[in-house]
Order: C-alpha cells, then sequence, then structure tokens
C-alpha cells in the first residue's frame, strides 16, 4: 500500500534536502579550500586529502550503506548519515589543524554513503515504480541548483565569515532534512524486507539469514570497498602524481580485487551485488550510459576551467558566470525530460541527451582554437548550455530507469550503484582529459582534452541507442519488479505494489 500523498511530501523534502546538503558542501568546498590551507598553514597535498579522503571512503561505501537501508530501512539509515554528516561538519568548523579536518572529512565521508543511497531508496518505497520520473527528476533539478550556488555561497561565507562557516552553513539544511524523514511514519519511506511476504518464494530471504548473522555479505562488501578505494585513489591521484606507476599499480590491484569479487558474489548465498540485477537489461546499461555522461561533462568542464581563467584571463567571478547556463539549463532539462519520457519512453531522451554532451564537448574543443570577446561570450555559454541540457536530461531519465529497474527491495543498492557511478564517472573523466593534454596545461590542451571527452560521450551514445527504454505507463514498475524481483529475494508481486 502507497503512503498518503502527504507522506510522499515528507518523503521527497527528505530526499531533495538530503542530497542538497551533499552538493552544497562539496562545491562550496572548492572555494574554501585555499582560506582553509593559509590559515591552518597546511600544504596542498594535506588539504587535498580532504577532498580524497571523503571521495575515496564514500565511493568505497556507497553500495554497502545501500544494502544496509533495504535490510534495516532506508529513513533510518537516511537519519543516522544526514546527524553523522552534519556532526563531522561541525567538528570541521572548529578543527584546530589539517589532520583533524582530513579525518573528520573521512568520517563525513562514510555518513555521506549512508545517505546519499537512502534519498533514491525512500522515493523508490514511496512511490509507484511507473511514477518514479517527476519525484527523481525534482531531486535532480534540485541538485543542480545546488551545484551552482554552492560556489557562490561558499565564496562570499569565506570572504566575509572565513572557510568555517562553509561548514556550518548545511547544519540548518540537514536538521530540516532528519525532522522531516522523522515525521514519515516507519515504513512509508522503507520497504520491509525483514516481512514474510519480502521472504516468500527465496529461501535466502533477509529473514533467513538473519538466523545465521548479518545477512550483509560482509566479506563481498570488504571486497568491494577496497576495490573502490583504490580504483577512485588511483585515478584522483594519476594526472598530479609524479609517479605515474603508484595509480597504475592501484588500478591493476582494483581489478584484481574486483574479479575476486565476482567470483565471491556467484558463489555466496546472499550476493551484496546479485549477478541477476547486474545483467538485468533495465540496470546495467542505465548506469554505464550515466558513467559516460559524467565522465565527458567532468573531463570537460575541468581543462574548460582553466581556459577561462588562464588562457583567457577571467577572474574566478567571470569565469563562474560564464558557466550559469550550464547551471541553468541542467534545472530546466531534468523536470522536462520526466515529461517526455512518459510520453516518447526513456531511450527518446537519454539519445539525445547524450547527443548533446557530445556535441557540447566538440564546440568546446573548438574555443582552444582562439575567440573574440563577445562570440567568445556567447559560444561558451552555447557549449555550456548544450552540456548541461544533456547531462540535466540524462541523469534524471537514467536514474530513474536504475532505480525503478531494480525491485524495492534492492533500491538501495541500485541507488547505492548510481551514486558510485557518479563518484567513479568525474575522476575518470579528468584522469582521461589530463592524459590527453599531455606535459601540456589544461586551459591549452583543451581542444585534445575535450575532444577525448567527445568521444567517451559518444561511446555513450551508441549504448543509449540500445537502451531497452518505454514510455512510462502503469505497468512500467510491475515489469521491473517482475525482471529484478527474484535476485533480491522480495516476491515480485510484493515489491510492485509499493
Amino acid at each position: 500500500m502507497n503512503p498518503p500523498r502527504h507522506h510522499r511530501g515528507l518523503v521527497l523534502a527528505a530526499s531533495i534536502t538530503g542530497a542538497v546538503l551533499v552538493a552544497v558542501d562539496g562545491t562550496a568546498l572548492t572555494v574554501a579550500r585555499p582560506a582553509l590551507q593559509h590559515d591552518l598553514h597546511a600544504s596542498v597535498a594535506a588539504v587535498q586529502w580532504a577532498s580524497t579522503g571523503y571521495l575515496v571512503t564514500v565511493a568505497a561505501l556507497l553500495v554497502f550503506a545501500g544494502r544496509l537501508g533495504d535490510r534495516y530501512g532506508h529513513r533510518r539509515v537516511f537519519a543516522l548519515g544526514v546527524t553523522g554528516f552534519a556532526a563531522a561538519s561541525l567538528g570541521i568548523a572548529v578543527a584546530p589543524g589539517i589532520g583533524w579536518v582530513v579525518a573528520l572529512r573521512v568520517l563525513q565521508g562514510a555518513a555521506g554513503a549512508l545517505l546519499q543511497p537512502a534519498t533514491l531508496g525512500m522515493l523508490r518505497a514511496a512511490w509507484p515504480a511507473d511514477r518514479l520520473a517527476g519525484p527523481i527528476a525534482i531531486r535532480t533539478a534540485a541538485i543542480g541548483l545546488a551545484a551552482a550556488a554552492g560556489p557562490l555561497v561558499g565564496g562570499a561565507l569565506t570572504t566575509h565569515l572565513g572557510w568555517r562557516s562553509v561548514f556550518l552553513l548545511g547544519l540548518l539544511p540537514a536538521a530540516a532534512a532528519l525532522l522531516a524523514a522523522l515525521a514519515v511514519p516507519a515504513g512509508a519511506g522503507s520497504p520491509d524486507t525483514r516481512s514474510p511476504a519480502a521472504g516468500r518464494g527465496n529461501r535466502h530471504s533477509s529473514e533467513h539469514d538473519g538466523r545465521h548473522g548479518s545477512g550483509l555479505d560482509l566479506p563481498g562488501a570488504a571486497l568491494l570497498a577496497l576495490a573502490l578505494a583504490l580504483l577512485v585513489q588511483s585515478l584522483v591521484t594519476l594526472p598530479d602524481t609524479g609517479r605515474p606507476a603508484v595509480p597504475l599499480l592501484g588500478l591493476t590491484a582494483a581489478g584484481v580485487l574486483a574479479l575476486v569479487l565476482v567470483r565471491h558474489e556467484r558463489r555466496t548465498a546472499d550476493p551484496l551485488l546479485p549477478p541477476a540485477l547486474l545483467r538485468s537489461t533495465a540496470v546495467a546499461p542505465p548506469l554505464v550510459v550515466l558513467l559516460a555522461a559524467s565522465a565527458a561533462l567532468q573531463g570537460t568542464l575541468f581543462p574548460a576551467t582553466y581556459y577561462l581563467q588562464d588562457v583567457l584571463g577571467l577572474d574566478p567571478l567571470r569565469s563562474a558566470l560564464r558557466a550559469v547556463p550550464l547551471a541553468v539549463t541542467m534545472i530546466l532539462a531534468a523536470p522536462g525530460s520526466a515529461w517526455l519520457a512518459k510520453r516518447h519512453g526513456e531511450r527518446a531522451v537519454v539519445l539525445p541527451g547524450m547527443a548533446l554532451i557530445t556535441t557540447g564537448a566538440l564546440l568546446t574543443a573548438l574555443l582552444g582554437t582562439g575567440t573574440g570577446t563577445g562570440t567568445g561570450t556567447l559560444a561558451i555559454g552555447g557549449c555550456f548550455a548544450l552540456l548541461g541540457t544533456g547531462f540535466g536530461a540524462v541523469m534524471a531519465t537514467a536514474t530513474t530507469m536504475v532505480v525503478r529497474g531494480a525491485a524495492a527491495a534492492r533500491a538501495g543498492v541500485a541507488g547505492g550503484l548510481q551514486q558510485t557511478v557518479l563518484n567513479i564517472g568525474p575522476a575518470l573523466g579528468i584522469a582521461l582529459a589530463t592524459a590527453a593534454a599531455g606535459r601540456t596545461d589544461p586551459g591549452t590542451a583543451l581542444a585534445p582534452s575535450a575532444l577525448t571527452m567527445a568521444a567517451v560521450a559518444g561511446a555513450g551514445t551508441l549504448l543509449a541507442a540500445r537502451l531497452t527504454g518505454r514510455a512510462a505507463g502503469p505497468t512500467a514498475g510491475g515489469a521491473a519488479d517482475r525482471t529484478a524481483g527474484p535476485a533480491s529475494g522480495a516476491r515480485p508481486e510484493s515489491a510492485g505494489r509499493r
């Protein structure tokens, strides 16, 4: 039985506020890092670890955190994550040294990992599968708005109140998200995977596993966490290290661990990553498209930012203003994509979206040939608008496909996979763009870097053409749950009625 409308409103408010909290924190910190470094007398490498430590931790734990939500309730896990995130933010705001900042950012990453998949898991539990596109599109638009506002708000706070105020920024939104989540009755924002209905039809259900231990596949979680931590750490450090053999060794180790994980998941009774879920045509292809889209976007924006400041000589504020069309079009494209997908199917939205990202990256490469100030402003804005429109449409629609494609009892794992892809994609894109630039400065090497990202987006476009998209009709959710349900241990019929 679906929760009442006002309960859904609370779930949506909690989901959006939690997602915005994480987005604002990440973008605002980017602006505050120089002031933080100066005030704490820290090295550049130490300050970089304040970001890297967070990224590695959150990427390593997202999928397992999603599984915790599937088992114990997304609302509970969300509340724990929001509380931990706010507590870590408060600790950073009063931290006496850079060591404390790095340690607390790692803890904040763990809390963020609990928080992020739950924002999607709560939506999957509160809305029928065929009506998920609307709330996910609103959530995506809110993230775009937060990403645009974060640097501006962070810059203003750092300038007038100091860098510590940036970490106090999220305390009120965190309190609001926590209150909204707690106001939702238990069960309205989480599937009860421990109920008898959830266990019927599969002797390896959560209820059965609970008699023998956690039923959480802890060895699989450890293997996945180590593999993802090595992958993200290697991708993040690859552009900056003077010894490429070190990150390449990390990538190799991550690959070996991934192979061990695959072998383990095929043999364990209750896998963290059910093979049927990963093989599902409703889940795996949209995840790969999201990976390509996020890699192409960030891999293009990275050298473009250097181009605006180092080549065109714009200050940070004027550079940020040139990128406003990116945020505006992403905010508009997200809800618009839900409307289009409902009438024409997801593939009809994702395919043009990836084509727009490809076109935006190609045109960005042409900027490196030199443009006048008047025409350049319009050309730069046009490139950012294409990238924002394409990514907003792809992110909202592909996310809906991933979350809807999994049974309600595996919504947390699906949300964790989606968030993991959106963490790996940017690191991969920046690493590829830097490799394309070689020893040349990123701004000067805008053309080869952007062309490489156009190739990445082009590969995603080819995959998008093969998506099994359809209009979101009344049977979409039921079909998705019937496909993925047996892998979750939940009965397809009970999952589809949520």
